[in-house]
Parts: structure tokens; sequence; C-alpha cells
């Protein structure tokens, strides 16, 4: 087994624990059930959980497979540049829903009349927004990992 496979193995398991904290926390709020009527940044911030939970599961799956089986499922190129450029894609995807989460808080705050508590649903979005930023940046490690693998194989 290879040194940057187990790496990239654990990174993955690391972002699919936060982005599942990070989709419990948002998801079970006394604001609303996840519906699509409501703050875009919310629904946003919830879309690219979910988008980056289910990327990440399938590629654990590939990854452990491509360990076990020592054959990587897509053809050589091809697995390799999906990857790297997948992992590019899904990082940034994330981030910006970090962002949106992070948005979504502020605009809670400035909304508050002086004097009021704000919304029970800030601290849920500001500690989800949190889960998913240390998702992204455990993605974006994973994808330096990766474009070491690209860069081995076109050498």
């Amino acid at each position: 087994m290879d040194k940057n496979s187990i790496i990239i193995v654990i990174l993955r398991v690391l972002s699919i624990v936060f982005l599942l904290i990070a989709l419990i926390v948002i998801g079970i709020s006394e604001y609303t059930v996840i519906t699509f009527y409501g703050p875009l940044q919310r629904k946003y911030m919830f879309s690219t959980i979910v988008l980056g939970f289910l990327y990440n599961l399938l590629q654990l799956g590939l990854s452990i497979f491509s360990m076990v089986s020592r054959k990587r499922v897509l053809s050589a190129d091809i697995g390799y540049l999906f990857d790297f450029f997948a992992d590019k894609i899904i990082s940034y995807f994330l981030v910006s829903g970090c962002a949106a989460g992070f948005g979504f808080s502020v605009e809670m705050v400035r909304d508050t009349p002086m004097g009021m508590s704000p919304n029970p649903i800030l601290e849920k979005a500001n500690s989800s927004a949190t889960l998913l930023l240390f998702a992204f940046l455990f993605n974006a490690i994973a994808s330096v990992f990766t474009s070491f693998a690209l860069s081995k194989k076109t050498n």
C-alpha cells in the first residue's frame, strides 16, 4: 500500500465525518425542516454539504477499492485526471458553501433588532459553516495529494 493512498483515505474519512456532522447540525433546526422555501444562503450551504458528502463517499469507496485490488476503477490516465479536477472543483464548492453560511449569519445578525437576541438558527448556521470549513481544508489537502499522484503518473 502506498503511503499517499493511506493519507488520502484518512483525509476523506475526516472530511466525511465533518460533512456529516455539519449536515446533522444544519438539518435539525427549529427554524424549518429542510425545504426549499427559505434563505438562499442556507439552502446553498445545505446543498454543498450534501454534494461534498456524496462526492467524498464515492471517492472513499474508489480509494479503498484501489488499495485492496491494486487496480483503479477508471482507466489510469482518466482516473487520475478525474481525481485531480474533481477534487479541485469540490474543494472550491465547499468553501463557497462555507462563505454562504457565514454570510447567512451576518445577515441574520444585521436583521435582528437592537436589544433582541438573534435567532437560534444563527448558532447552528455558524457551527455548520465552521464544520464545512474544516471539511474544505481536508478536501484541499487531499487534492494536493491527488496532484502528486497525477504528476507521478505523467512522468
